[in-house]
């Protein structure tokens, strides 16, 4: 049965610091890293944050013209990865980009895809991926949409080309 609704901390209609151009940003609630130092310490809950339906997200992403794309955030996005499954598809069939933040390594989740059929689906559905958890010590400002050096934004449509992780230029 597909999803008909997904749990939100909430959104962000226009984003610029959450991928490249203008972004809807949805932050999805429950992350079960609790990294040091996070920046949305309130997604951490899982039963936090309120349910909202997938067909009133993709009627607010319409609204606006002048997106690039989607993000989807957290919390942890492969948390409900079958919920943001349903997203992406939406939101590749209206051609924007698609940029998924995890505190999984790209590693780590590829593992977990051998046992989820969803998550799978989502990194085949990503565009790029900003990966791995937030470390305080790594913490650097000067960082194009990554909190720590340890992240990395792989660009996924040349990892899946190449057969190797290919880092975003």
């Amino acid at each position: 049965m597909v999803p008909q609704s997904i749990r939100l901390a909430g959104i962000v209609r226009e984003s610029i610091v959450d991928g490249p151009g203008i972004r809807f940003t949805i932050f999805c609630q429950g992350c079960p890293h609790g990294c040091p130092g996070c920046h949305n310490p309130a997604t951490h809950d899982f039963d936090g944050g309120t349910d909202c339906s997938i067909d009133k997200l993709m009627e607010e992403i319409d609204k606006d013209p002048l997106l690039a794309g989607v993000t989807f955030s957290g919390g942890e996005p492969f948390c409900q990865a079958e919920a943001f499954v349903e997203i992406a598809k939406r939101v590749k069939e209206r051609k924007l980009s698609l940029t998924v933040f995890s505190g999984y390594t790209y590693e780590q989740l590829c593992e977990m895809a051998l046992e989820d059929e969803h998550i799978n689906k989502l990194l085949e559905l990503t565009d790029l991926l900003i990966d791995g958890p937030f470390v305080n010590e790594l913490r650097d400002l000067t960082l194009q949409f990554r909190g720590s050096s340890n992240q990395r934004f792989i660009d996924m449509n040349e990892t899946r080309k190449q057969g190797e992780i290919i880092l975003w230029k």
